[in-house]
């Protein structure tokens, strides 16, 4: 194997980073103040997108900060285990891991954050392995990140900086979690970290608040000042691909019983990173992200039902409707 070939193996196709908690979660359907049992499992935006990448066969690696604890060393295990490249993870004497324990109580889910001066939220811009960036074809950013803290938002904005740098794609999902900051806030962050992607992946209700507006023409004359592409999920019953002024609405594939909508974006982001990743046109990669999409909401958990390449490929070959 030639040395130069060597080089281009070395760094995975699609670098993400962010915050990945422990998560528990009650079990038999009873509220967290009745129930007796809680599962461990972990969950993070971008962790989740990492894994769906990892199981449709592409390289990919997470990097964050964990605390250096029983959940810090169960996340990073469990993260690694399903494939994806934790070599540039971090474990942190100086803060604990996030956790977020959730229960489902009358088909209601809540989830309660014990994340605040989590070892995540330390993450500062001289932790990024520039190299390990600049190796990638693209970096995968959501607004989760910078909502952790000011040196989180700084560290956001320098990671998407370096990769422009060394002219890998930036993928940009804002992921607008008003639990962990106020709107102004948001906005004063977001917008401008929206101008440095190559593909922005906002939600149509995030779109609302961010833009303060409830009108779609208002809203893609916005997003036309963008310089990237723009993907909209959560239309009514499709997706919107947002290119140079053009609007082509892609629609979802119908299934027949929701169990669990968490990680839904998620899983859409994987397969719309997967899309590019293979070569598609913008329109087949967007559907691409439909079809994960539509089969993470049909189990339960951030990750678990996110397909396997072999998964897809027989959805892909069948016919239209979508049975597991």
């Amino acid at each position: 194997m030639h040395a130069s070939h060597l080089t281009e193996q070395r760094f995975p196709e699609v670098v993400t980073f962010g915050e990945s908690m422990a998560l528990l979660i009650a079990e038999g359907g009873k509220g967290l103040e009745y129930a007796n049992t809680l599962t461990p499992s972990f969950g993070g935006a971008e962790s989740n997108v990492a894994i769906g990448l990892a199981r449709l066969g592409h390289t990919s690696g997470w990097c964050g900060r964990l605390g250096d604890d029983p959940f810090g060393h169960r996340v990073i295990k469990a993260i690694r285990g399903e494939g994806v490249d934790v070599s540039r993870a971090q474990l942190t004497a100086e803060a604990p891991t996030g956790l977020m324990i959730r229960e489902n109580v009358a088909g209601k889910s809540s989830v309660y954050y014990y994340r605040k001066l989590s070892a995540a939220s330390r993450m500062r811009p001289e932790h990024l392995d520039e190299a390990y960036i600049a190796g990638a074809k693209i970096l995968h950013v959501t607004g989760i990140t910078p909502a952790l803290s000011d040196s989180c938002a700084e560290t956001a904005a320098a990671a998407m900086d370096l990769a422009k740098r060394h002219g890998v794609k930036v993928s940009f999902d804002p992921n607008l979690r008003l639990k962990l900051w106020d709107l102004e806030a948001a906005r004063k962050v977001l917008l401008p970290l929206a101008m440095k992607a190559d593909y922005f992946l906002p939600g149509l209700d995030e779109l609302k608040l961010l833009y303060e507006t409830e009108s779609l023409e208002e809203i893609l004359s916005r997003l036309n000042e963008l310089p990237g592409v723009s993907v909209i999920k959560g239309g009514k019953d499709e997706t919107y691909l947002f290119e140079h002024g053009k609007l082509t609405p892609v629609p979802y594939y119908k299934v027949d019983h929701v169990i669990d909508t968490v990680g839904a974006g998620d899983g859409f982001c994987a397969g719309f990173l997967s899309g590019l990743l293979r070569g598609y046109p913008l329109e087949e990669a967007v559907r691409l992200g439909n079809l994960i999409g539509s089969q993470v909401i049909q189990a339960v958990g951030d990750w678990e039902g996110l397909p396997s390449a072999a998964e897809i490929d027989r959805l892909l070959s069948g016919v239209g409707h979508v049975e597991r």
